[in-house]
């Protein structure tokens, strides 16, 4: 039992954009998990189609989110991801040698692209927990917005995925780091390719301090349109793959109550975004 209550505290942080979502253990009946982040990325480079990195006009984004986990019964959760205030900005353009203006600076704001969740248990008396997570993806967000209509918030398009999470933890002495699988298959339309989605996370609590080590990777189907947006300088291109790395850590203040901080970078990718990402976060177990 213990150990089972050990990991339900990890899972809770497990949270981040491309998110497991706890992995292959569901929430106890009644169960709550919430987490306030904020999630930004600032690129002035990216990823071409084919793999090479390019420099472009500096763009950001930056995501106000709520997070939330309710177990419906022992192996039924909902899950929610609700970015309430989304921004995309691109920065003025300065002339290096006259210092005149050349272009000004553009930003939208709006919701984000929403996701609704129902995980459940497969497998979860056993070593290792099995979990399906059924995922619909919601175009909230601003997928045109701008002068020019290049700022996003959001793709426009109804995302649909399945996915499977496998997890087991160890005992290593007096702790218990864990180790968890995932892939999935995103349906998506208008015109965006299907994905492929895969990821691994371990991660370890000592004391009141988690670490945990997050790679997770997307591969188009490329069964969609040809591309469009295809310059890669958003988050929101037709036929984006990527392999990132994301390691966290997160403080527990008390059972209930703890932050986390966050770090992704990419191996490799195409179409999307070359820079490093951040989110900083205030999550609560009730």
């Amino acid at each position: 039992m213990r150990i089972i209550k050990t990991i339900f505290v990890m899972g809770f942080i497990w949270f981040s954009t491309e998110t497991m979502a706890g992995g292959g253990w569901p929430q106890p009946k009644g169960g709550m998990f919430l987490k306030l982040s904020q999630w930004w990325v600032i690129s002035d480079q990216h990823y071409t189609n084919t793999g090479m990195i390019d420099p472009n006009l500096t763009r950001g984004t930056y995501n106000t989110s709520i997070y939330a986990e309710y177990g419906f019964t022992d192996r039924l959760t909902g899950i929610l991801y609700f970015p309430f205030f989304s921004r995309a900005t691109l920065n003025e353009q300065v002339s290096g040698t006259t210092g005149q203006l050349i272009a000004e600076g553009d930003a939208v704001n709006s919701l984000g692209d929403t996701d609704l969740s129902i995980k459940y248990g497969l497998i979860t008396d056993k070593s290792i927990v099995v979990s399906a997570t059924l995922t619909l993806g919601l175009p909230l967000g601003n997928d045109s917005g701008g002068r020019d209509g290049s700022l996003q918030t959001g793709d426009g398009e109804f995302n649909q995925m399945i996915s499977i999470d496998a997890s087991r933890a160890f005992k290593v002495g007096k702790f218990y780091p864990f180790l968890s699988l995932r892939a999935g298959l995103n349906n998506r339309t208008n015109d965006y390719s299907d994905e492929f989605l895969y990821g691994v996370e371990a991660g370890i609590s000592i004391s009141k301090v988690t670490l945990i080590a997050r790679v997770f990777g997307v591969e188009s189907l490329n069964n969609g349109a040809d591309n469009f947006n295809a310059v890669g300088t958003s988050l929101f291109a037709n036929n984006t793959e990527y392999m990132s790395f994301s390691p966290e850590i997160a403080f527990n203040f008390t059972k209930a109550f703890g932050i986390s901080v966050s770090y992704g970078t990419a191996f490799s990718g195409q179409l999307i975004f070359a820079n490093p990402s951040y989110a900083v976060g205030a999550f609560l177990k009730l």
